[in-house]
């Protein structure tokens, strides 16, 4: 189809136009239309002495008015009353306008009013608190220098030429790895799932089938190692007090801490074996590195909540005489009082041995591995160190282990309340412990978790953790009847009698207050306000979603125009070249 050359001519105007000089074509310059381009924005991020796009071909119309104007222009960015480093320059400018601000304080600090002294005085002042708050914050210069550790080279290399070859020819743009460049850059991570999407779009039915078949025999195996876990997790907790008893046990001291002990070294010691072969397992299933990543920790928070899950069903099975209120042992209290005279007491100190012996296997991995595979790996720099390697610094591996801490101080705080303290310093002391590994031994992790997933996945497990940790805290605060021997709550029918015994000894307002808030009075109001704030929420929601798709519409509408807008000036350019 051949184009309208009327409407070219009107939608680019004739050459005569644009070759004629600015007084006389009217309309927008060429400097303005070309400030308007997005990339233009980007030059106040440069300096604020950088020319603005066709300004040297302007001046040499308007004979050097626009490098004056400019020059006006350059002196009012420099003399900004915005602190210096809120400016969005480089760290040169910011220090001439530093510079600049402090010898004009200097010399007019003398002048003008009483009041202006004072208001400036009161300014600086209010900088210098802001300056001393921001120093309070804990761990702020910390978290700003790990924010700043490599692995994060900007995506603009993407974008350049890769180095020549020794051939001297350029490879094609972007398909070639430049030598600085870290394998958890989010373009390598997008470059190999490119690549492994197409092996697997160009399989064959017989690959396809053998590929599959190695996926069900390696979650078979997964699923093989989870169950003898959660089997050995079982039988280590239930088989401990018959273990104390017996006479070897009784005569070594030792042995006899390891039994009281072994449920939570158990755990510990399958936290710390399984994660890894999950990790070496992932890539022989042949998906990409971001399904790989989704599988492991799934897997992972399979383990740590499941394991978590079977001891306390463990210690359920052992307390309630496994649910049975007719057995011999539970007949009497409710509970097994053999086993378990203070069932409360065993319940918390099983918390705080998790607790415990996580914070023993972080110190242990530390220190006996990521230590000494640092210096195997320096002093070594053949194959033997390239074997060993440095250990990477995972942070989904992280959160899932605070998540973990976090479920467990949520279970025994209630049989333990000194819990939550001791897992407060038990996380001061792994942030400067992980901070000492980050810095001196850990190397970016070549595997990279979406910030996007993180913050649905996370927040998912988390509140998973918060589920199951509610569970056996309500079930013994409303089924199983309180120690008879020890606790607060002995001599009552369940915990939860003791709530309204000590409601009625408040004062008569008080208690129809309390009251109150149990009745349809109140729940019927308030699940209504409820609902109207959910659907609100959702229709928010909704709405934003609907302008985001918008936005989108429009982005891609505009790289459209852009994308045509230049093609046309290439081609007129060609054909035109006084243009």
């Amino acid at each position: 189809m051949e184009e309208n050359p009327t409407l070219e001519s009107e939608a680019w105007g004739s050459s005569r136009e644009w070759l004629a000089p600015r007084e006389a074509r009217g309309g927008p310059s060429l400097s303005s239309v070309l400030n308007e381009l997005p990339s233009a924005a980007t030059l106040r991020y440069r300096d604020p002495g950088v020319l603005p796009w066709g300004a040297l071909e302007e001046e040499e119309e308007d004979g050097g008015r626009s490098r004056k104007a400019f020059t006006e222009v350059t002196q009012t960015e420099l003399q900004d009353p915005h602190p210096s480093r809120e400016l969005p320059w480089p760290m040169q400018a910011r220090r001439a306008h530093r510079q600049r601000n402090a010898s004009r304080d200097q010399v007019v600090y003398g002048s003008g009013t009483k009041t202006d002294r004072w208001a400036r005085l009161l300014r600086r002042s209010k900088e210098k608190t802001k300056e001393g708050l921001r120093s309070l914050q804990p761990w702020a210069w910390t978290l700003k220098r790990i924010g700043g550790l490599p692995g994060m080279v900007p995506s603009l290399l993407w974008l350049l030429p890769a180095p020549p070859t020794p051939g001297g020819h350029l490879p094609v743009l972007g398909l070639c790895r430049w030598p600085h460049l870290p394998p958890a850059h989010p373009a390598s991570v997008e470059l190999e799932e490119t690549v492994v999407r197409r092996q697997a779009a160009v399989r064959t039915l017989g690959q396809q089938a053998r590929v599959w078949l190695v996926r069900v025999l390696l979650n078979l195996l997964v699923v093989a190692l989870l169950g003898a876990a959660f089997y050995g997790v079982y039988w280590a907790t239930g088989c401990t007090v018959e273990l104390q008893e017996m006479p070897l046990v009784q005569e070594l001291p030792l042995l006899k801490l390891g039994v009281n002990y072994l449920p939570s070294i158990f755990i510990a010691g399958v936290n710390f074996v399984l994660p890894p072969v999950f990790k070496l397992i992932a890539p022989l299933e042949g998906y990409t590195r971001s399904r790989q990543i989704v599988f492991i920790l799934l897997r992972t928070v399979f383990l740590r909540l499941a394991s978590l899950v079977v001891l306390l069903f463990s210690l359920w099975n052992q307390i309630t005489c496994g649910g049975d209120s007719e057995a011999e042992d539970c007949k009497t209290c409710g509970y097994n009082y053999k086993q378990l005279p203070c069932w409360e007491t065993v319940l918390g100190q099983e918390m705080y041995k998790l607790l415990l012996f996580d914070l023993l296997t972080v110190l242990a991995v530390a220190l006996l591995i990521q230590f000494p595979r640092k210096l195997l790996c320096g002093l070594c720099p053949g194959a033997l160190g390239r074997l060993a390697g440095t250990q990477e610094f995972q942070v989904p591996d992280e959160v899932l282990g605070l998540i973990y801490a976090q479920t467990v101080v949520w279970v025994g705080s209630f049989f333990c309340p000194l819990l939550p303290l001791l897992n407060t310093v038990k996380f001061l002391l792994l942030f400067y412990l992980k901070k000492l590994t980050l810095f001196s031994t850990c190397s970016p992790a070549a595997r990279t978790f979406r910030a996007s997933a993180a913050n649905f996945f996370f927040p998912l497990v988390l509140l998973l953790g918060l589920a199951i940790s509610s569970v056996p805290l309500l079930y013994s605060i409303f089924l199983i009847p309180p120690s008879k021997l020890c606790g607060p709550f002995r001599g009552q029918s369940s915990i939860w009698a003791q709530i309204p015994e000590s409601i009625s000894s408040l004062p008569e307002t008080t208690q129809n207050f309390l009251f109150f808030l149990g009745t349809q009075a109140f729940a019927v109001p308030l699940l209504l306000i409820s609902s109207i704030l959910m659907a609100y929420t959702v229709a928010l929601a909704n709405s934003y979603g609907r302008l985001i798709s918008e936005l989108k519409r429009q982005r891609e509408t505009e790289a459209q125009n852009k994308v045509f807008l230049a093609r046309r000036a290439v081609a007129l350019t060609s054909t035109k070249p006084a243009l």
